[in-house]
């Protein structure tokens, strides 16, 4: 079997990081599974094949010109200032060659070229939180996704920002290869194998905006460091000292999202970390996190991460993490 080619294209203005973190993941698994397996064959073009300059100033020489480079079977296409008023022929170059590749892959706002090209009509997508707003908006025809670091859509992966190309690339690793390469990997580069690709950008309070008023901040503090209480919208009213009509509508109107949007989000966070970092027992921690039972607990997994309590911690356990309490019911 020959090595799978992952053509990473070029052009100036690139985000060296989107470049460079998947590079070194498919560079390092090639190492990893040794001689026995062709692994990966990384080439990176530019239209023209001359140097670009990346947004941080950094000059990148490409391997060959875009018309002569080899036929791949992944292509990557990097995010970076220098999507924001693309040269036509790139796009053009996509929308011509990139749907014969086994895979289309972007970083960030790579996402933005792949969309001008018509490769994300019809199709789930994601890019850094910051643009998808520009995503959905210029090409409605793209479900745009602000919430996972990663998603799979067929034959076509977009990732969030920069660091979130490292955790697709580890993905696909996993994928070709197996889930000991990409730990390899992972361990060489110092970073998890551990982030599924629906989780959220950003923690739940980082998602939310932080209400402007007093109350109504303290109220989120309060969901936070106490997922195991009553957080209805009555018993979170009552704390903001404010009706529950009101309550909800002031919540919504300051953090855009519902107190239990809001609430549903910080649990299944509490949850995945207790998951992930002890070996607490499933029962223990649903009542932990506030959900009473296994069954509740699994239900909310399945509906925001899609996966079950038991499969995530058997991906996302850390094998040496040692048996903390969890924590339990605090008074009011």
């Amino acid at each position: 079997m020959p090595p799978r080619t992952v053509l990473v294209l070029l052009y100036d203005g690139v985000q060296s990081l989107d470049v460079t973190g998947p590079v070194e993941v498919f560079t390092g698994a090639t190492l990893a599974v040794g001689p026995a397996d062709p692994g990966y064959r990384v080439r990176t073009a530019s239209l023209d094949g001359a140097a670009v300059r990346t947004s941080s100033g950094l000059t990148l020489v490409p391997d060959h010109a875009l018309a002569g480079a080899p036929a791949p079977h992944t292509v990557l296409v990097p995010g970076g200032e220098g999507t924001r008023r693309p040269d036509p022929r790139l796009t053009d170059w996509l929308r011509a060659h990139a749907p014969a590749a086994e895979r289309i892959v972007s970083v960030c706002t790579g996402a933005l070229l792949l969309a001008r090209a018509g490769l994300l009509d019809g199709r789930r997508a994601t890019t850094h939180w910051a643009y998808c707003a520009l995503l959905a908006r210029d090409h409605p025809r793209v479900e745009v996704d602000p919430d996972p670091i990663f998603v799979r859509d067929g034959n076509v992966a977009t990732s969030a920002g920069v660091s979130a190309g490292i955790d697709l690339a580890l993905a696909l690793v996993e994928e070709d290869h197996g889930r000991d390469t990409a730990l390899t990997v992972a361990r060489h580069l110092v970073v998890f194998l551990r982030r599924p690709g629906n989780q959220a950008q950003f923690s739940a309070q980082l998602a939310a905006q932080t209400a402007r008023r007093e109350p109504l901040r303290e109220v989120q503090q309060w969901i936070t460091e106490h997922p195991e209480a009553d957080l209805s919208v009555e018993s979170l009213a009552a704390r903001a000292r404010l009706s529950p009509r009101h309550f909800a509508r002031a919540f919504q109107a300051e953090t855009g999202l519902t107190p239990g949007r809001y609430v549903e989000r910080v649990r299944v966070e509490h949850a995945r970390r207790l998951l992930e970092d002890t070996c607490d027992g499933v029962e223990e921690i649903s009542r932990a996190g506030g959900y009473g039972t296994p069954e509740a607990m699994r239900r909310a997994f399945l509906k925001i991460l899609g996966t079950s309590p038991a499969e995530y911690r058997r991906r996302f356990h850390t094998p040496a993490s040692p048996r903390r309490p969890a924590r339990r019911a605090a008074a009011s």
